[in-house]
C-alpha cells in the first residue's frame, strides 16, 4: 500500500509543519537561504537517526556536524547550551548557518533555545521524535532551559523555519514515553477539539499504540489546534495561555518530583486539578460540568494517564506553583474549562479554593 502523502500545516505565515510517513530526509527542503553549516543536535538513544539526518544534509551540499547531549531534562541545562555555544563557535558558524534539533521536546527546546541566542538568532529546524514533540515542543516557538527554581524559566521564542513529524519514528518509542506523550492531544480535545476525545474514546487500547491507524488524524488535530493557536499569538500575550490547560498544577509535580514523571503523566494530574478548581470556583457548573470533571478521569484513566497525586506535599507543590510564568507578581493564574471547548482563565484564587482541589486530586 502506498503511503498517503504529508500533511502540511502553516503556522502563519511563518512556517509549516510538514507530517508524514518516512519523511526523514526531507530536513534540507525546509532550510532557508545560503545555509553552509548545520549543527544536528541530538541524544544518545537517537546517534543512528541524528547520523541519517547528517548524512542527508551532506549529500545536499551542507557541512553538518552532529552534537550529543544528555536525554530528556538533563539536556535542559545551561551547562548543555554553553558546549553547544562552544562547538559553534568553534565551527565558524555564522548568522547565516542553521540547527536542527532531533529528538524529544527536551532536546527540541535546547536546541532552539541555543539557535536563538547564536548570533542573535539563527535558523532551526525541528524534528520531533516523540509524540509530546510532535504535538507540543517542536510546534510553537517555544525554547528553553531549566534552572534549580523552576522548568523553563530561561528561554525565548524563536519559531522554526520547519518542523518535520516522520511518524514512522513513533514505533520505536517506549510505550509509556508513547502514552505520555497522549496527555497533550488529549488537552487539544479538552480545550478546542472534541473530536480528538470521540477518537480516543472509540479504542482506548489502540490509542495507547504507535500502529494506531488514527494516529496520524490525532496528531494532524492536535498541531491544527496549536498552530491556530500560535498564528494568533505567539507570545503567550493572551491566546496562547489555554495551551497550558493543566500545565501549572503539572509542572509543580515535575519539579518537586526531581522529574522522574513524565510530562505527560504530570499535566494528566494537572488537567484534572484544573477541572476540580473549575468545578470548586463555578466555571464548570450543575450536572454538565460535574460529568465534564468525571470525564477528564474517565478518559485519561482508559489510556493508562494518573488521574490522582500524594496527599503531601502542598506546600511543595504551592511554593513551586507561585514561580510559575503564568503568574503575575504574587498573584496565580490557571487556565480553566467554562465548558467542553471553552477555556477561559481563572486569576488569584483562594489558597483554600486550590488547596481543596489538591485535596480532592490526592484522594485516588
Amino acid at each position: 500500500m502506498t503511503a498517503a502523502p504529508p500533511t502540511v500545516i502553516p503556522v502563519g505565515d511563518d512556517y509549516d509543519v510538514v507530517i508524514g510517513s518516512g519523511v526523514i530526509d526531507r530536513v534540507p527542503d525546509l532550510l532557508r537561504g545560503e545555509v553552509e553549516r548545520v549543527l544536528v543536535v541530538h541524544p544518545p538513544t537517537l546517534r543512528e537517526l541524528a547520523g541519517q539526518v547528517a548524512a542527508g544534509l551532506t549529500a545536499r551540499g551542507y557541512a553538518a556536524e552532529l552534537a550529543e547531549v544528555p536525554d530528556a531534562e538533563s539536556a535542559k541545562a545551561s551547562s548543555v547550551a554553553a558546549s553547544l555555544w562552544a562547538q559553534l563557535g568553534r565551527a565558524g558558524f555564522t548568522r547565516s548557518d542553521a540547527v536542527v534539533g532531533v529528538g524529544g521536546g527536551s532536546v527540541t527546546d535546547l536546541a532552539g533555545f541555543v539557535a536563538a541566542t547564536w548570533l542573535r538568532g539563527v535558523q532551526v529546524v525541528q524534528v520531533p521524535t516523540t509524540l509530546l514533540g510532535m504535538v507540543d515542543a517542536a510546534v510553537g516557538g517555544k525554547t528553553g532551559i531549566n534552572t534549580d527554581e523552576g522548568k523553563n524559566l530561561v528561554g525565548v521564542f524563536h519559531p522554526p523555519v520547519g518542523v518535520l513529524c516522520d511518524v514512522d519514528v513513533l514505533t520505536t518509542l517506549p510505550e509509556a514515553d508513547f502514552v505520555a506523550g497522549l496527555a497533550e492531544v488529549v488537552k487539544c480535545g479538552f480545550i478546542a477539539d472534541p473530536a480528538i476525545l470521540e477518537l480516543v474514546a472509540q479504542d482506548p487500547v489502540a490509542a495507547r499504540r504507535a500502529d494506531n491507524p488514527r494516529l496520524r488524524e490525532l496528531i494532524e488535530r492536535a498541531i491544527q489546534v496549536k498552530a491556530d493557536v500560535v498564528a494568533v499569538d505567539l507570545k503567550e500575550s493572551a491566546l496562547r495561555e489555554i495551551l497550558n490547560y493543566g500545565h501549572t498544577f503539572g509542572h509543580a509535580i515535575e519539579q518537586v518530583e526531581g522529574y522522574t514523571w513524565r510530562h505527560g503523566e504530570a499535566i494528566s494530574v494537572g488537567m484534572v486539578y484544573a477541572a476540580e478548581l473549575a468545578r470548586l470556583t463555578g466555571h464548570l457548573a450543575g450536572p454538565d460540568g460535574e460529568g465534564l470533571v468525571a470525564r477528564h478521569r474517565a478518559l485519561l484513566e482508559s489510556i493508562g494517564l494518573p488521574t490522582s497525586y500524594r496527599g503531601d506535599r502542598w506546600e511543595a507543590l504551592l511554593t513551586v506553583m507561585r514561580r510559575d510564568k503564568k503568574s503575575r507578581g504574587s498573584t496565580l493564574r490557571f487556565v480553566v474549562l467554562d465548558g467542553l471547548a471553552r477555556p477561559s482563565r481563572l486569576v488569584g484564587p483562594d489558597d483554600s479554593v486550590l488547596r481543596v482541589a489538591y485535596e480532592r486530586v490526592s484522594a485516588g
